[in-house]
């Protein structure tokens, strides 16, 4: 066994998980998983720059998982960075914030990184199932980018495409954005996000699924996505979306993990989420509050995409990239 704690520090949140890991039998073992939204990708899209308070949260996360990760003994570490900070002009902030509290420097990967470590921590498990078909699309819908990457027992083609609920909401369902307020729409206010069109106009709706429709066509480019056997599922999105279809009174991610969840259900929930107001969004018991003003561009990202591929139901997995970043220590 060899332990190891990997951090994945995204567009909307940053997570830790510190494991014992065999290679031998193909084991990882929790020690601590855990997850904090901290919108680092904060007006990333509209200014190009990570803002000063989206690095504070960041950097105070960081010290709680450095007092983890000493506390369990971790040998190895590893931080991978990914949209947000891919496209900010300032990274080197963030760059020099992680070493002074972390000791490590964060890897700021590729797309194309991203969707491997994705895939691996997803299929491990999986690959030995005879009820699911292969070739597994994995999906990985994150703040700021979803990447897609279709393989049986390795990756055969793998794509990052900018679409991410972080990035769709503040593009299209902020006031202070290309969104404008409509007659009968109350905005809703939920740092750091400016007020909300809440709930969105059918406008927004649709330009909304207009962005997603163009990011898939540029990641059938590279993925035939539609050959896809199996859909797989990963992050927030997804596990929230599946929690709700579940019918949980809590978040459960034993219920949630490798549960099934058919188009149909899929569908009935985002026009749910489309729907609703921020209160009835926030009521939801699964509902982390960090999500609740993303989860709806969210799941229509989901829906697109499901649609898009011909996929009858969801495999959802808890598993990601955080396990393959994790596996990636390991070998």
């Amino acid at each position: 066994m060899k332990r190891v704690a990997a951090i994945d520090c995204g567009t909307n949140s940053i997570r830790l998980l510190v494991a014992d890991a065999d290679p031998a039998t193909g084991e990882l073992k929790d020690l601590d998983r855990r997850m904090q939204i901290v919108r680092l990708g904060q007006g990333v899209d509209r200014t190009g720059r990570l803002a000063p308070e989206a690095l504070e949260r960041t950097f105070a996360a960081c010290r709680e998982y450095a007092a983890v990760i000493k506390g369990l003994g971790a040998e190895q570490v590893r931080f991978v960075a990914t949209s947000a900070s891919r496209d900010a002009e300032n990274r080197d902030d963030f760059v020099r914030g992680v070493v002074d509290i972390l000791g490590v420097e964060p890897e700021v990967i590729t797309g194309d990184q991203e969707a491997e470590f994705s895939f691996n921590g997803a299929t491990k498990e999986l690959t030995a199932r005879a009820d699911l078909e292969r070739p597994f699309l994995v999906v990985d819908i994150g703040g700021g980018s979803t990447e897609f990457v279709l393989g049986s027992g390795s990756v055969r083609a793998a794509r990052s495409v900018d679409v991410g609920c972080v990035r769709m909401t503040e593009r299209h369902l902020l006031h202070e954005g290309e969104a404008h307020p409509s007659p009968g729409h109350r905005p809703a206010m939920s740092a750091p996000h400016a007020p909300l069109i809440d709930p969105p106009t059918p406008g927004q709706i649709a330009a909304i699924k207009a962005d997603v429709a163009a990011a898939l066509d540029r990641a059938e480019e590279t993925v035939p996505l539609r050959e896809a056997a199996t859909l797989v599922g990963l992050a927030g999105s997804v596990t929230t979306v599946a929690a709700i279809a579940l019918g949980l009174g809590q978040y459960d991610s034993e219920a949630i993990h490798h549960s099934r969840i058919p188009l149909a259900k899929v569908r009935e929930i985002t026009d749910r989420l489309l729907s609703s107001t921020h209160a009835e969004r926030a009521a939801i018991p699964v509902m982390h509050p960090g999500r609740v003003d993303v989860i709806a561009a969210g799941a229509l990202v989901l829906l697109s995409i499901m649609e898009r591929v011909g996929a009858g139901e969801v495999v959802v997995s808890e598993h990601d990239i955080l396990d393959g970043i994790a596996w990636s220590l390991a070998g």
